[in-house]
């Protein structure tokens, strides 16, 4: 275990809900079990944010590399959806539907961005069976 500290903390509060605080900001997150596996689904649930977390981490990295190709006015907007599979309880498929205005964007930059998603290190640290879907929308 590494001596430096945490960069997150977590607590269980009964009736399957957590929350969680990143350290640096102090910013909370609270978690709810879903409806369908026992809980009272007022929140998001672990899966959740991992569906979640792919649509934001495809989102910065896309904003990162248009930044870089000298984009300055950015708008995204995404949608996910979440399936998942029994024996074991897992996240089968996550869907994301990107709707993009990047002012000027040319095709061959279009192209790129969307090959840049490829590098997004939560899609890269999901499971290889865990199915991935992301629909560009250019506005």
């Amino acid at each position: 275990m590494t001596t430096e500290s945490p960069h997150y903390t977590l607590t269980y509060h009964g009736q399957l809900r957590t929350s969680m605080q990143h350290q640096k900001s102090a910013r909370e997150v609270v978690t709810d079990a879903p409806l369908d596996n026992h809980g009272k689904g007022e929140a998001f649930s672990p899966t959740d944010l991992v569906s979640a977390a792919l649509a934001s981490c495809v989102m910065t990295i896309m904003a990162i590399k248009a930044g870089d190709m000298g984009h300055k006015t950015i708008k995204m907007d995404s949608r996910v959806w979440k399936t998942m599979a029994s024996n074991p309880r897992r996240i089968a498929r996550i869907e994301v539907e990107l709707d993009l205005h990047i002012p000027d964007v040319t095709n061959q930059q279009k192209l790129i961005l969307e090959r840049t998603t490829r590098a997004c290190p939560v899609a890269r640290s999901l499971h290889p069976d865990t199915q991935k879907e992301v629909v560009f929308n250019w506005l």
